[in-house]
Parts: structure tokens; C-alpha cells; sequence
């Protein structure tokens, strides 16, 4: 049996049944991670119809170990994944947690997150001996923004976009905050306030980077067959790909494309036997504006230098061709560190017809992607309402 035949028979063998935040989301002094991560998971096996005590398969990244989590919601869990890549770490995980489903590792699975990144309550102090903070901290670079400030200038130098351009992406997945109940940010925005708002590092200013917050998510997933059963209509793992291509910036081949993204994606589409113009709804980790762009020329869905268009043109907003980031993303939404989980929680959402104002209507197949660190890791995912091809 060849690769490509192997990875078919997982398509559309597992289907998430369940997904929830934690009950509060924003700036949460008064809760721990590890309580986040347990009220994320108790509402997400409300949505299935399950019980927590179901669960034997935890999968989870950041400070607590799955263990833990096992622990804290009273299961002993027959697997477990603590794979950590950033994040996108809970978008690979779900590609993890349906190889487990399948072998039968395990039979309901959850994929979690809970992360204090607003308040820091629970939070272990480290002392960072990875790469980069031996080989380039000490050398100019500092949070984030310093990283994929380097990425985007280097972009705008090679293709001529501009900051207006990547302001508009903030304006786009605004207009689509402004139709979530839950999102932090709602009130309109224009590509004059994103450029008049406070510098950070260039070529960002405030508005073109990710929100900080408090915040919990949880996925459940269990085979096809008994996903039938479940309280809700599932919604189909139908491809999942992973890739990861460097750690430390400066060893990234070239700075304006992300190669692990690419690899991901063409893993994700092959399983699925789908083409990057098959989607009805996209959802792309935006720590910062520039990262859409970038993964939407990565993934094939734009040509190198034109993934800007697709915000510009106003495909991606409400009443688009394409809607991108329907839940106002990191950007609007929240992004509590590690945003992986929240847009696979809105792909489902949305493939189940449940997100009302901004609702994508007749959606049928979504696209998650996302990014660990600076480009290093990435994770995709191809999710849908219909269990056979």
C-alpha cells in the first residue's frame, strides 16, 4: 500500500463532536491555567453529550502536561500527547488524536489549552536556554514582534506591500469580531486607525498585533462510528498535515515563505484529495497581520507577494467569496499565547451553522492553518460537514 493510500483510510475516520472556550475569556486575575484548561474541557463534553469520565485520550501543550489535565478532570487517560511545537501545536494534535482514534489508542479524545497570557496566574517562571535566547536575544531580538517584524519588512522589500495593506487585514477580521458576542475587540476599525495607533516595533504599530488575554479551549474527537451518536452532527477530520522547518529565525532559507506551512498543507490536501480552491472558509493564525498573507501564499491559495489581495478586495468579510477568520481572530477575538484551538473551535462552529450574525452560509469545508513560532512549526487541517467523499 502506498503512503498516499495509507493516509486516505484516516480521512473522515474521526469527527470532533464537541468544542467550547473556557466559561470567561479575556482578562481572568482570578483564575489559574489549569483552571481554564478544566472548564474548557467540561463545556466542550456538555456540547458532545459525553461525560468528562469518557475521555481517555488527552492531548495538550504549554506549562501543564497532560498527566496533569488527566488528573485534574479525573480520568486516567490510556494516551497521552504533549507535543509542543507553538501555537499550532493543537492543530497538529488533532492529526495526533485521529492516528490514536484509529489504532484504538483511545476512544474519545480531547485536545486542550488553557493559558494565563493576560493576568499570568498559574504561570511557572523560566529562564529561557533554547536557541534563540542563547544565539539571538543577545544579538537585538526580543518578544514576537521583533521576529516577524524582520519576516514582514523583508516581504514589503520583495513584493512592494505596504503597511496600508497589512492594516487592512486588522479592518477585515474587525468587521468580522463585530458580529462575535464573545470577541474583545467589536467596535469598527479603519485602516487609518491601525495606522495611527501606537508604534511597537516597525513596520507594526498596535493594531497590527494579536491581543494578550486569558483564555480556554477544548476539542473532543472519537471515531466516525460513534460520532453518529453524539449530541450534535460531527464535523469531519477529512486531511491533516504537519511540518516544521527551523527554530531559530536565523535559520529560516527565506524569510518571506514558510516552507513548513507548505508541507503542511500539501500533506492536509493529498489526505483529503482536496485543491487549495475546494474551501468555503478559511481560519489562519494572526499574531500578527502579516500572517495571514503569508500562509495564504504558502498554502497555494495566492501567488508569493499577493496574499494581501484576498483582504484588500474584501473577499475575506462578511458577505465575501472566501470568508477568512470569522471569529474576529487573534487580532479582535482573543489570543491568549498558544491560539491554535480557538480556530479549529470556529471551523466547527461554523460547519455546524451555529455562529448566527456571522454565520458563512452553506458551509460545507474549511481550512484551518496555523503557525508555531516564527514560521517554525505549522499545522493544517481540512474539516467538513460530510463524512464521505
Amino acid at each position: 500500500m502506498s503512503d498516499l493510500a495509507r493516509m486516505r483510510e484516516l480521512s473522515n475516520a474521526v469527527g470532533i463532536v464537541g468544542v467550547d472556550e473556557s466559561d470567561e475569556i479575556g482578562t481572568l486575575p482570578g483564575k489559574s491555567q489549569l483552571t481554564l484548561h478544566v472548564e474548557a474541557i467540561t463545556n466542550a463534553a456538555r456540547d458532545a453529550g459525553i461525560k468528562v469520565s469518557e475521555i481517555d485520550g488527552v492531548f495538550t501543550a504549554g506549562q501543564h502536561s497532560p498527566a496533569t489535565i488527566g488528573e485534574a478532570i479525573g480520568v486516567v487517560p490510556r494516551y497521552v500527547d504533549g507535543t509542543t511545537v507553538g501555537g499550532c501545536s493543537f492543530i497538529i494534535m488533532v492529526g495526533h488524536a485521529m492516528v490514536a482514534l484509529y489504532h484504538g489508542l483511545c476512544d474519545v479524545a480531547v485536545v486542550c489549552h488553557g493559558e494565563s497570557g493576560r493576568s499570568g496566574v498559574g504561570v511557572s517562571p523560566r529562564r529561557d536556554t533554547a536557541l534563540p535566547g542563547q544565539f539571538e536575544f543577545p544579538y537585538g531580538f526580543g518578544g514576537a514582534p521583533t521576529y516577524f517584524g524582520l519576516i514582514t519588512t523583508r516581504h514589503m522589500h520583495e513584493y512592494g506591500t505596504t503597511l496600508e495593506q497589512w492594516a487592512q487585514v486588522a479592518v477585515s477580521t474587525r468587521k468580522w469580531a463585530a458580529l462575535n458576542p464573545k470577541a474583545r475587540n467589536r467596535e469598527p476599525l479603519t485602516v487609518k486607525d491601525v495606522l495611527d495607533s501606537r508604534p511597537v516595533v516597525w513596520p507594526f504599530n498596535i493594531l497590527n498585533i494579536c491581543l494578550v488575554t486569558d483564555a480556554g479551549g477544548a476539542v473532543i474527537l472519537t471515531r466516525a462510528d460513534r460520532a453518529k451518536d453524539c449530541a450534535k452532527k460531527p464535523v469531519y477530520v477529512r486531511g491533516a498535515g504537519e511540518g516544521s522547518e527551523h527554530v531559530m529565525l536565523t535559520q529560516m532559507r527565506n524569510l518571506t515563505f514558510s516552507e513548513a506551512t507548505q508541507r503542511s498543507g500539501a500533506k492536509a490536501f493529498a489526505m483529503a484529495g482536496v485543491k487549495s480552491t475546494d474551501f468555503d472558509h478559511i481560519m489562519l493564525y494572526d499574531a500578527f497581520t502579516s500572517g495571514p498573507p503569508l500562509m495564504l501564499e504558502a498554502l497555494g491559495l495566492a501567488k508569493r507577494g499577493e496574499g494581501v489581495h484576498f483582504f484588500a478586495e474584501g473577499r475575506s468579510t462578511p458577505g465575501g467569496k472566501l470568508p477568512i477568520n470569522t471569529n474576529g481572530g487573534g487580532l479582535s477575538y482573543t489570543h491568549s499565547g498558544m491560539y491554535g484551538i480557538f480556530p479549529i473551535i470556529e471551523a466547527t462552529r461554523q460547519l455546524r451553522g451555529e455562529c448566527g450574525a456571522r454565520q458563512v452560509p452553506n458551509a460545507r469545508m474549511s481550512l484551518v492553518n496555523g503557525m508555531g513560532g516564527m514560521l517554525s512549526a505549522a499545522g493544517t487541517l481540512v474539516l467538513s460537514n460530510e463524512g464521505s467523499r
